[in-house]
């Protein structure tokens, strides 16, 4: 015998030395894990993608025990209102295009979020999101627990309307799993 696995045997048919497979992620960071790869399996999202000219659409991608993965479509001027997710948190990024983000009780910070970031969302905190281009959009959401829930809240009297400026990240970029950004330019997110 030469090492510890040939005394043992194959670990993977004695079930009780194996550590149990967590039913869900437990932590932000296994959610903003979970949104990377979504985000990046272009091949699965793409063809699903749909824009309403009504409302802007929505498709639940994914789901798992305590999770939900939303894929959603923006037309130039559409938006969520001001709203919260209850008791869920959310992790979401632009895929294609931009959308405004409004947060706080007045809707007064705003930042524009492009391909490539990740935002957080804490449970019931107000925000509200839009199309404020003239090119469609669509964005990626990850919420957590799965969403019950989205308490609409009276628009904001105040908002001015000005452009938004761009905000720091929440998270660092998507990008390959060293770390890299992803590629930008015409076809990618």
């Amino acid at each position: 015998m030469n090492n510890d696995n040939e005394i043992a045997g194959d670990a993977s048919q004695i079930p009780h030395l194996m550590p149990p497979v967590p039913a869900r992620p437990s932590a932000v960071a296994d959610f903003v894990a979970l949104a990377r790869r979504a985000a990046r399996d272009r091949a699965r999202w793409e063809p699903l993608v749909r824009y309403d000219p009504v409302s802007r659409w929505y498709h639940r991608l994914d789901a798992g025990p305590g999770h939900e993965v939303w894929l959603l479509g923006w037309l130039p001027g559409q938006g969520s209102g001001r709203h919260t997710h209850g008791a869920s948190s959310g992790v979401w990024t632009v895929l294609r295009g931009a959308l405004t983000e409004r947060t706080g009780t007045t809707g007064s910070g705003a930042r524009l979020a492009t391909p490539g970031t990740l935002y957080l969302t804490a449970p019931d905190s107000p925000h509200e999101v839009t199309n404020d281009t003239l090119e469609p959009a669509v964005s990626l959401h990850v919420y957590f627990p799965g969403l019950t829930e989205m308490p609409m809240l009276p628009a904001d009297p105040a908002r001015t309307g000005a452009a938004p400026a761009p905000h720091p990240p929440l998270a660092r970029p998507l990008g390959a799993a060293d770390g890299s950004p992803m590629p930008t330019g015409p076809g990618t997110c």
